[in-house]
Order: structure tokens, then sequence, then C-alpha cells
């Protein structure tokens, strides 16, 4: 029996949020999430997941278009700086690098399942901003407020490609869209001169967009329009321009017209049919066929080539069985155009064409035909060079004449052939290598041959590029005073060169800008105030081509905004861990706070986590999470504040599982499957067969607690799970049902008898031997009343591990021979275990050996590594291969390496191990390393090459200008400059900052002065410091972090905290000496955290649910007692304490009087003053009122017995209530006189809902919860007996438990 749960998980939507601090943001990365489960229960719950996927709920905001179905969750990484070139970190030395503007990421987690219904409107608001940062820009939210509030200079959103070829057929349209708040204008160059919309009455454009439309439906000719087109989008912030978009009209010009003699060629002699189509664009595609339109049949001898003439390598008789006419397909146009046909006359010694000759294997020589040695007929002579773009396809091709017809085969001079990309096509004559990079370029030859002899032709490919993006320019949004940087790199071949627009002006010809300074690709930023805004334009050229890109520059200043609706309600199950977001807005960059139910301090530390971003992470879901949390997000400008209610939910648990059952055809089989889950939430049981849902047919009956099946049948055998689901978890448990055919009686006897473990099968015999196979046959042993399921067979080799068994096959029980596959060069030996329900055999005795035969090794090792162990050299290690990889004797690696990127010559050494270590090499540079097996039949296949790293040394300098600004009294930012990459020395893990707190503010307190230390991950510019202690004096240094250690430290910065709220008053005491008074004790703070001003206590009477009046004192800073003068004796009192400084009052602690004697057990502290309180007028009135009760509810009794009760029974028992009842008239009810009478006015449903009728009640309410309530058969048990809490060993009881008065109205 398994049993298997899969609860709720975390719930967590990430939306995008605000960074701690602002950098142009650069990356970003999606995660998915999904319900987990248990890893006791992973495998079943595996298995329902794919078949009964949980509801989704929109608790907070799934994909779109994934509503129905998933969530999907969306994280924005903070992405480093590329790094700048030597120039560029001159120049940029003393920068304070720029901060990340925009919504700030979310931790994954999972999700709960919640009700379907449409996503409000602030959740694809909040998904579109994420969506939009991951290209590298930030957008403002979708939400109105902010959108008529915050601007946006302009950026273009479509546009058409560079060369726009159009159909001269159809009216021209040239795409331009762009966006921007306000809504961009358009206007358009023609040939670098303004171009007049107005003035062209075919021209138009677009309402809301830049798209022109040129119609030519009224006449005109499109070739006028043709030229180079750009298009500019502007509002008052700035100007962004399209690409360079030149326009053409697709031309497809008709074949001249020409009378073609035949051609005449001798038997054998090669031909060259050329075709020469007319120009057109773009270029036509050519195909060969003959007059009436039949293909020309192609081969190794005959092929058309990538100019579209058809050559032939050697002319046969029968080529001149047909015609051969060239065609030309134009794209646009879909016209295909047929030059004249060229007639064929071949000369030969053997006129007539016997077709028995064509295969004969000396078919020249049989036609007489001289057979010639190779040569080319395209490319001519022995050389030729080709140039191709970084990016496209090389296609380079070799066509020969000769007899026989040759075989082409394609080599690269120093190297092989990429085999990733390299492609042979029309019959190896044509060799493509697509995509193609720098590392393509060198020298191809072709080598024609056949068994006249050889011929080859060398091409020389050089590799040029247009440009391409190092570093695209991103837009930047920055807040007042802060500064930032725009990069703009590309490469290409030749190097392009850089110029910078803004607004789509020179940068050169714009007025200056004190703030703006342009190093090369970079612009630099300084001070950026609200008149900064602007589009900058970066284009990137060389001889190949250009790019273009725009980035705007956009200084927002805008007080904290929540972008998610108020008052969320969030439910999660108990002892789950969950995280609560809480999605805004706001630059400068807001920090967020939480609390929870209105009170104390900022929630951090023991069962709560917040993260940079500003989630709140519970890390166990307890009965006192539940309550109110508050965010609160603010900066300079402001604050705003949201509330999240978290209810907490008992888990669904099936507490009585269905168990594995035998039984016999015919039968009746009950599955039991009772389930306890929080009364709140909706219960739904289904049942799986076999891991697919079960079909309820007229045999079985499903009720709430357990599956019924009726004439148990062959069919039904099977695994039966059943799966308990609310809309925040589930829970499953599963069994196995047998079902036993109707037998004879001595095999019932027999199948009585004890079950054992199969005895060991015997003679083991080796046939069939072959190179890598041979045929293992066995007998079985006894079975002992159990039959054999499985066979499994273990090999064992004397070479590498001998006397080390391994398995190496698994059959089914009813088979006993089996052919083995095995590996060259192994001395192998069988042996086989036999199993049974029961268990596994003893091994069955080893059988004769048998050796197989050697052979190169076919592969090579695995997990190849070069890390450096000090910091001059660099240890290569790999997983050594086992017996069934070696393939022979003598196994060792050949072990290659070389510097990256430097081409130099591959170093190698022959090895027997498993590592080698290479020395005397630079500090942490890059290798290419390769590992190649080796035995005494030769080397495996070529290796794949790893990039490895020698050895890192401590990093050489400190960051600097390291910044220090206080955020509150608890957490500071800071911002540094990176260091060269040159003096990391290694792979740069982090930077550390290490901070002590060197004194408290306040006299005579001691601190610790302990260093403490926080990490900044990767290649980060600025981080957060926090859980500091307030009003305090620190210290801090800070480092850079690689895989060898700390480098030197920084300048050491000192700062001071200021004060901040008090923790809570230390052993607050509360004592209740007699029923007159009650005295409060307590203890300073901890941590007072400033000056402490003195002391807020708020206590309030209560008597059940009645509160009275709250009444507040204030006391001095050194008191730390006080009395309070109760009013009455009965009344309790619930006491609140804080201590108070300038800033606020800290953390309360709260404590309740002691209970009174009449509601709960009297405790040591007034145990002195029972007799006082036994002679209270009070005290014996209460007594002689409940004397009085219990009497009068005697009499009731004892009358009520005396007249027989109102207790009818019905004559009828299958009769339901109907309006003229007793129970209508005088409030008694009726009770079933039978145990299996069911319970009337309710229904079981096949999905396991209880389906009420005309009563809301549910069969929980009465009986023992989810126990005991049906017997076997499926009666009711304990209809009317008092309702109580489900688990009663839990012991709290329900509030309809009986009491005098509840009896009385039952009994009246």
């Amino acid at each position: 029996m398994n049993r298997t749960t899969a609860p709720s998980g975390e719930r967590l939507i990430d939306l995008c949020a605000i960074w701690d601090a602002g950098v142009s943001l650069s990356s970003a990365a999606w995660n998915g999430a999904s319900c987990g489960v248990e890893r006791r229960r992973l495998n079943e719950a595996k298995k329902v997941s794919r078949r009964m996927p949980l509801s989704p709920r929109i608790s907070h905001p799934p994909r779109k278009q994934s509503l129905e179905s998933s969530y999907i969750f969306y994280t924005l990484s903070q992405g480093g700086w590329e790094m700048l070139s030597s120039v560029q970190e001159v120049q940029l030395k003393q920068l304070e690098v720029t901060r990340p503007r925009g919504l700030g990421n979310r931790e994954r987690g999972q999700v709960p399942r919640m009700a379907r219904q449409p996503a409000p409107p602030w959740v694809h608001a909040a998904f579109l901003l994420c969506l939009l940062s991951l290209g590298g820009a930030i957008e403002i939210p979708m939400d109105p407020s902010i959108q008529n509030e915050l601007t946006q200079p302009p950026t273009i959103t479509k546009q058409s490609v560079k060369d726009h070829i159009v159909d001269p057929r159809d009216n021209i349209l040239i795409e331009c869209e762009a966006k921007g708040n306000p809504a961009p204008s358009f206007h358009w160059t023609r040939n670098s001169r303004f171009f007049n919309i107005a003035k062209d009455p075919r021209v138009s454009m677009r309402r809301r967009s830049g798209t022109l439309v040129i119609d030519f439906r009224s006449g005109g000719r499109p070739e006028e329009y043709e030229g180079e087109y750009q298009c500019f989008a502007r509002n008052k912030f700035g100007t962004a321009l399209s690409n360079r978009i030149r326009l053409q009209v697709s031309k497809s010009p008709l074949w001249p017209k020409e009378n073609l003699d035949p051609v005449v060629v001798q038997e054998g002699a090669p031909l060259t049919l050329q075709c020469n189509p007319p120009p057109g664009l773009p270029s036509p595609v050519i195909f060969w066929m003959s007059s009436s339109m039949e293909p020309i049949a192609q081969d190794k001898r005959v092929s058309q080539g990538h100019n579209g003439d058809l050559y032939f390598s050697n002319v046969m008789l029968q080529d001149m069985q047909t015609d051969y006419s060239c065609n030309a397909r134009f794209h646009f146009t879909h016209t295909i155009q047929q030059k004249n046909p060229f007639t064929l006359k071949v000369l030969t010694n053997h006129p007539y064409n016997d077709s028995s000759l064509r295969n004969h294997p000396d078919m020249y020589s049989a036609r007489g035909v001289a057979e010639r040695t190779p040569s080319f007929m395209y490319p001519q002579g022995t050389a030729s060079s080709q140039m191709v773009l970084r990016g496209m396809d090389l296609l380079l091709e070799c066509i020969a004449s000769g007899v026989p017809t040759p075989d082409i085969a394609w080599y690269k001079k120093g190297g092989d052939l990429p085999s990733d990309k390299a492609k042979f096509e029309n019959f190896n004559k044509a060799l493509r290598i697509t995509n193609v990079s720098e590392e393509d370029s060198g020298e191809y030859f072709c080598l024609a041959s056949n068994k006249m002899g050889s011929i080859r032709h060398t091409i020389s490919v050089r590799v040029k590029a247009a440009p391409y993006w190092l570093d695209e320019p991103k837009n930047l949004i920055l807040a007042p005073g802060e500064d930032g940087r725009l990069v703009c790199r590309a490469n290409g071949n030749p190097k392009p060169t850089v110029q910078w627009m803004v607004n789509g002006e020179p940068l050169q010809s714009a007025p200056p800008n004190p703030n703006r300074e342009v190093a090369g690709d970079t612009i630099i930023f300084r001070d950026t105030q609200i008149s900064s805004r602007a589009v900058y334009q970066c284009n990137t050229s060389n001889e190949h081509g250009y790019l273009l890109a725009n980035a705007f520059v956009s200084v927002l200043d805008v007080p904290p905004r929540m972008l998610s609706p108020r008052n969320q309600l969030i439910r999660v199950i108990l002892y789950n861990r969950t995280r609560l977001d809480c999605p805004f807005f706001g630059s400068p960059i807001p920090t967020l706070r939480w609390f929870k139910n209105g009170q104390g301090s900022n929630l951090d530390g023991g069962n709560y986590h917040v993260y940079e971003n500003g989630s709140l992470e519970i890390k166990m879901i307890r009965k006192e999470d539940q309550g109110i949390y508050t965010c609160v997000a603010t900066n300079i400008l402001g604050k705003a504040e949201n509330q999240v209610r978290l209810e907490v939910k008992d888990p669904t648990r099936i507490y009585r599982m269905p168990e594995d059952q035998v039984a016999k055809r015919g039968t009746t089989v009950q599955l039991e499957c009772r389930v306890k889950h929080d009364p709140s939430l909706k219960l739904t049981v289904s049942w799986l067969k076999d891991d697919e849902p079960l079909y309820i047919g007229n045999r079985m009956k499903k009720e709430d607690d357990s599956l019924t099946i009726f004439g148990v049948a062959e069919r039904d055998q099977g695994s039966y799970t059943c799966v308990a689901s609310t809309e925040l978890d589930q829970d499953l448990a599963k069994a196995y049902l047998t079902v036993l055919a109707d037998q004879a009686t001595p095999t019932n006897r027999l199948a009585a008898l004890p079950k054992g473990r199969p005895d060991r099968p015997r003679d083991l015999e080796l046939t069939d031997l072959a190179e890598r196979s041979v045929r293992l046959t066995w007998i079985p042993g006894d079975d002992n009343n159990s039959p054999i399921t499985d066979y499994v067979v273990q090999f064992e080799e004397d070479q590498f591990q001998p006397g080390v068994w391994h398995d190496h096959s698994k059959y089914p029980g009813s088979v006993n021979s089996a052919v083995l596959r095995l590996s060259p060069y192994v001395n192998y030996q069988f042996r086989v275990i036999a199993i049974n329900e029961v268990g596994s055999s003893h091994p069955s005795l080893p059988s004769e050996r048998y050796r197989t035969s050697g052979a190169p090794p076919e592969s090579n090792p695995g997990d190849v590594k070069g890390e450096g162990t000090r910091k001059n050299n660099m240890e290569i290690t790999w997983t050594p291969m086992n017996a069934t990889s070696a393939f022979g004797p003598n196994l060792r690696y050949i072990v290659k390496w070389r510097r990256r990127e430097t081409r130099e010559a591959w170093n190698n050494v022959t090895v027997w191990g498993s590592r080698y270590v290479v020395g005397q090499t630079p500090v942490y540079v890059p290798y290419e390393i390769r590992v190649q097996a080796e035995n005494d039949f030769g080397k495996g296949p070529e290796p794949e090459s790893v990039i490895g790293y020698s050895g890192e040394d401590y990093p050489r300098a400190a960051p600097t200008e390291v910044k220090v600004r206080v955020m509150n009294s608890t957490a500071i930012s800071l911002q540094w400059n990176r260091v060269y990459s040159d003096t990391v020395q290694g792979q740069l893990r982090e930077y550390r900052a290490y901070y002590w707190r060197e004194s408290s503010l306040l006299k005579n307190l001691w601190v610790s002065q302990k260093r403490q230390q926080a990490s900044f991950s990767g290649d980060r510019l600025r981080g957060v410091v926090s859980r500091l202690f307030p009003y305090s004096n620190y210290k801090l240094e800070m480092v850079v972090v690689n895989g060898r250690g700390d480098g030197p430290r920084s300048e050491t910065k000192e700062f001071t905290t200021p004060e901040g709220v008090p923790s809570a008053p230390r052993r607050f005491r509360v004592r209740q000496p007699n029923l007159e008074t009650i005295n409060l004790e307590w203890d300073h703070p901890e941590h007072p955290n400033g000056i402490m001003l003195g002391y807020t206590l708020k206590y309030v009477a209560f008597n059940g649910t009645k509160v009275g009046k709250q009444i507040v004192e204030n006391f001095s800073s050194n008191q730390t007692k006080f009395t309070v003068q109760r009013t009455d004796p009965v009344s309790r009192y619930r006491f609140t304490l804080s201590a108070r400084t300038q800033v606020g009052s800290g953390e309360a602690v709260t404590e309740e009087s002691p209970a009174p004697p009449n509601e709960a057990t009297p405790t040591a502290a007034y145990t002195n003053n029972q007799a006082d309180i036994a002679t209270q007028g009070w005290f014996i009135g209460l007594m002689c009122a409940i004397a009085l009760l219990v009497l009068i509810l005697l009499i009731v009794c004892f009358i009520k017995r005396s007249r027989g009760g109102k207790y009818p029974v019905r004559e009828k028992k299958d009769v339901p209530l109907g309006p003229e009842d007793p129970k209508e008239e005088d409030g008694s009810f009726d009770y079933s006189d039978e145990d299996n009478k069911p319970l009337q006015g309710s229904q079981t449903s096949l999905d396991g809902t209880i389906k009420q009728q005309e009563s809301d009640d549910s069969l929980v309410d009465y009986g023992e919860g989810g126990e005991g309530q049906f017997n076997e058969d499926g009666s009711f048990i304990g209809q009317y007996t008092v309702k109580k809490d489900k688990d009663e060993t839990e012991g709290n009881e329900s509030s309809e438990a009986t009491s005098p008065v509840n009896a009385i109205y039952s009994l009246a």
C-alpha cells in the first residue's frame, strides 16, 4: 500500500518590482513554477499530476495566455556591465556607476490553486512591464493613473527591412511604428532629403502611425518611388530614427529571343549548356526541363551548377534523346520563363544505343569511348578565392569532367571540416557551410578522381563581417541627480566606426551639455536632470553594412505607487512555506518594509526573511502566522502601503487508506478512503485505476469514504488510487487489487502452501559465439510456490575490476535463453539470478569465460575538466573508461592542450591515469583541452574541445570610490567602482563588505566588535547591508573575492546609523496577589536603539466577548513597575507594553491577567485566598443558582420519562420527513430504528462531493466526523450523535457540545 501527498506549494507570483539601486537593466530570465509534492510521495504524485492538473487560481497574476492551465513566474535578474576597453577603463575610472531603474524581481516559489476568474488590469500592467524589461528597456506601468503622469521619449517598435523589395502589381507599404508619451508624430526623408507627403496625392500615412502607403490604383509607375527612406518619430522629449530602408521594385525581365543551333559533341567529351538568365530582382530560381516539361534527370555525371549552367562530365549517346531548356522562376510575379531548348547531336563510334550497356562495368570501353583523367569544368584552373560574410552560408563548388565520371571529395588544409555545419550537395560537387564564422576561413580543396588519376583545386576562403553587436545600447531611466552611461560596442571586419547622434542630429552639432561626456563608444551622464531627456542614436558601419540603434535617456521623479490590488486574501496550507509579494513602482527606488497586524518593527529574522526586492518569505506557516501583513514603500517623495490578509488552512490528509486486497472472481470488494480536511475548503474525492481516471460503471458504487466493486472480474485487477483534493492541496493513497480466477481443488490446496524465494538457476551454457554477442542458456530452479517474474544476468571481467559483478540485462521470467550484446576485448563470465514476489535467489554458479576480440575505442572519457590547483598550473582530470569501453589492451589517454584563441600548436602527452598537471601556466587564462582514448588497436574518435582555466591568484586591487548612504536605522546602501579585469586574476565571485560595530552612541553600553560580512555575487556595483544596530558607529571595508580568496582591502569607511525604535521590554510579568490589584513588572529592552524616552502601557478589561475601554499610561524611562486597581473581580485584563524613543514606539509585548477561579484552576499566585473567595457573597449566590438549575433539569427529565417522551418511530422506514411530521409541531426529531438505514436528504455524487438537497446539513455535522459513519455495507452509524470535531484525538470539542441549557431546549 502506497500513499502520496501533493500539498499546495508556496504561493508566489513574480512581478517586475523595484531593484534596490539602479542601473540600466540588461537581462532577465523566465522561471517556471508548479505545485510541488512531498519527496516521500513523489512517484505517485508524478503519475497523477499528469492526468489531474490542479486548477489554477489567481491570488497573483498568471501569464495571460495560460490563465486556464498554469502559471508563469517572471523573475528579473540584474546583469553586470560588459568589460570596457583599456582606453575606456582609464576614462571611466572615476565614474560613479549608474543605477538600475524600474521594477524589482521576485523570488521563485510555488503557487496554490485558486478559483478561475479573469485577471485584473493591474496583472496585465505588471506583466507587460516585466515582459518589456526583458528586452533591456524599462517600460512605464500600464496603470492609467501612472500613464497619464509619466512621460516617455519615442521608441521605434516596428519597421520595414533594410532591403525592401516590393511587388510592382501591389501598393507599396513602408512600415514605421513607434510609441511614447505623449504619442509621437512622424515624418520621412527620401534619399536624405525631406519627403513632403502632402504634395503627392498617391502617398498617405496611416492614422496614429508612421507607415507610408503609396497607392497605384489611379495609375503611376512604382519605379519612380525607388530610393532610400528613413522614418523619424518625434515628441517633445526626443526623436527616434528607423533604419535606412532601401526601396526597390521587383523585376522579372523577359528572356531575349535567340535561335540556337544544335550542339554537336563527341561521345565521352565534356559539355556545358549555359543558361545566362536575365537579371531579376531578386535573382530567379533556375531549373532545367525538356520542351515537353519533363525534368532533366541529374546524377553525378549530369548536374546543374550553382550558376544555373548544366554540366555533362561526359556525354553519352542517350543524352540526345531529349532536348534541354533552361527555366527561370521569379519570386514576386510567380512566373516561369523558358529559354529556347538546346538540341544535342552526339557523334559516336557505336551508333546503336544498346540499353544493356548502361550498367556494364566497363560501359565506356564497350562503346569505344576513350578513358580520360579528370579536369575541372568549374572553377577553372588549380586555385581560386572566395569571400563570404560572417553569419552567411559558404558555398564551394567543384565540377569535373573525365571518363569514367570522377568522384569529388572535400578537405580543409590544417584541420577538419566543421561536421556540425558542413553538408555536401549536388552529388558531392558542392560543399555548404552554414552560419560561417571567422574560424571557417582558410584553404579548402576539392579532389576529383577516377581510375585514370586525380586532380585538385584549392579555394582560399576569406571571412569578412558586417557590424554585429557586442553591447547594444539600452534605454536608460534614472532619477534626478543620478549617473549613468550608454554603451554602443560592435565588431566587424573591417573594424566598424561608431557615430553618435542625439534626436537624429550628429552629436557634434547638438547643443553642449556639461552633464554629458563622450568616450569613444560610451556616453557618460553625470548628475542627470529632467532637461537631460533625449533619444540617442548609435550608428556603427563598415563597407559591408551598418547597425542603427535608438536608446532614450529618461529622468523620472515619482513617489511610490502600489501596483497590486488592495487587501488581497491569501490562503495557504499549514506548515508550508510561502512568500508575500508587494509589487510597487517609484523613482528614486523606494525601500520596502513589512509589518504584521499594524504592530512591531520591520519583519525580518527567525521564521521571516525579507529579500532585497521586498518579497516577504515565511519559511514555515503556523497558525499564529495568520493575520494582516502591511507592506510600506518609501522614498524621498513619499510613501505608499498595501495590506495582505493571510489565512492558514489545515492540510488534507487520508487517515484511513485503501489496502491491498486479493479477491476471487465474482465477489464484492470495498476500498476505504477516509479523509480529514479543512472544513472551509471544498473537498473532492476521485479514483484512478492504473493511474488513469476510473469510469464508474453500474458494477461500482462510489461513496464519500469508499469505493465498492460488485462482481469482481479479471479486468478489475490493477492499482486503485484515491485522490482527495481541495482548492489548495491534495493527498493520494494507492492499493493493488488482485483477482483470482476459479481454480480446481488441488490448485487451491497448492496455493495455500508457503511461498519462498526461488532456487538458483543452474547449468549455464554459452552457445552461438560471435565477435560481439553470445547466447546464454540456463535451467530455472524451483520457484517455491511463487512464479518467477524476472531473471537478471550479471557479468564479471578479470582485467579492471576482477571479482566485481555488474548487471548486464534483465529478462522476463518466461525466458531461459538470451542473446547478450558484448563489448570488445572483455574476458566475460556470467551468472543469473531469479526473482519472484518473495525475493531474489542466490546467484547461479558462473559460466565459463569468453573473451571478445579487441578494437579501437568508440568513445572518449567523459567529464573532462581543467582547473588550477595553484596559481601557476592547470590540473586536467577526466572520468576513466571502464572495462566495457576500453575495447583493447593498454588503455591510455592522449591529453592535448593549448591557449585558447592563440591558434598555437597543440601540446600533448600520453597518460595512463585519470589526471595530468600542466605546469608553468600564466594566471587564469583559458585553455582548449582534449582527451582522446587509445589502446593497442588504435585511437578513439576525435574528441571535442573543453575549455579549462589555469590557476587563480589573489586579486591585486580593491574596489575604489566606495560610497556609503544610510537608508534607515538598520540598513545602508553601498556603491563602488569595479576593478579592472586583469587585477582580478581569476573568476570574479563576488564583492564583499566587512563591517563591524565600533561603538554605540549611548554611553556605557558595551558592544561586540565582531566583524561581519555581506556578499554581493557577480559583477555588481552596488548592494545593501541590512540588520545593523541603530544609533551606532560602524566601520566598513570592501574587498574583491575570486576562487582563491580575498584581495586587498579598500580604505576604511565610517558611518553612523540613526536612532531607531527600541526592542520589546524584557521579562514582562503580570502578578495578581488578590482580587483588587494587579502588579506589573518589566526589565529594560535589550537593545534601546536610541535614547529611551519612556514606556507606553495599554490595557483593557474583557469578559468573554465583551471588551471595555482601552486605557493608556505613559511612564518615564526609569520606571519598571506599575499597579492596576481592578474595577470588578470578574473581568480579566490584557496588557500591551512598549518602549519608545524619539523615532517612535518599538515592538510591543502582550500579557493577560490570570483567569478568575470560576474560569480556570486557581494558580499558585492566589491559592492562599481560597478561604476568602468561599466566603464572598457573589460566590455563594453563584453556587445557589447552579444548584437550582440542576434541580429544574432533573424535574424536567423525570416528567419526560413518565410521559414516554416524544420519540415517535415511523412505521414506514423509507418515508422521508414531510411538512406534517411532528417535528414541525413540538420540536422533537425522529431517529432510525435500523442501523443500515441511509441518511435521508443527502446523496453522494460521483466526484466525491456531498450534494445537498433541501438541508444545509452535511454528513460531517453528525457522528464522529469522517470516522465511524458507515458500516461495511454503507449504512450510517450514530446518525444523531452530538457533533464533534473530526479528529477526536485532538481533544477539541465542538461548540455543539451538550449543556444543561441545550438539554432543556431539546426536551421541552
